[in-house]
């Protein structure tokens, strides 16, 4: 897949050298993303500047990515969230691959897109109002793209990321 502006080089994959207070400040900013930098600097036993420079420096590397809110998509009336196996027709696959994922990412109903080696090429994590809307996305969006051979939909009934619940209960 070619890279975006600010995504990284194959060069830059490599893991970075992270000491335990680096390491200490991702595991609470992944609990708490709106932590002000006088709590995280107390969490973390460092003065604030100490941890401002940390942070700036987890950014400038490329370890922190970003800082994002959790969403409960039920309230904006998105309630029924599917995972999508995409299979790809064999072919330009290098092609296929790098068009299919930029058309789908921009869609709005879609929350993630993962590349995967295995059976599916894709599996693309939607959320939308209802059954009729997960049926439209796949016919419209995914079914009529010519490179799509097949898809495979299983709805999301519950799931846990990085150590936040988001429950459907």
């Amino acid at each position: 897949m070619t890279s975006t502006k600010g995504d990284p080089t194959p060069k830059d994959l490599r893991p970075a050298e992270l000491d335990d207070t680096d390491l200490e400040m991702v595991r609470v900013l992944t609990a708490d993303g709106r932590i002000t930098n006088a709590e995280l600097a107390a969490a973390l036993g460092v003065a604030p500047s100490t941890t401002h420079a940390r942070l700036r420096a987890l950014v400038e590397r490329g370890v922190v990515t970003g800082f994002h809110a959790s969403v409960d998509q039920r309230r904006l009336g998105r309630g029924l969230q599917a995972m999508i196996g995409v299979t790809l027709r064999p072919g330009s696959r290098q092609e296929s691959i790098t068009a299919f994922a930029e058309e789908v990412r921009r869609l709005p109903q879609v929350l993630q897109l993962f590349f995967l080696g295995g059976s599916d090429d894709f599996m693309v994590h939607i959320a939308v109002a209802d059954s009729s809307d997960v049926r439209a996305f796949v016919v419209e969006h995914l079914s009529a793209q010519q490179s799509v051979a097949s898809t495979r939909t299983s709805l999301v009934f519950d799931y846990h990321r990085n150590g936040v619940a988001a429950s459907f209960a």
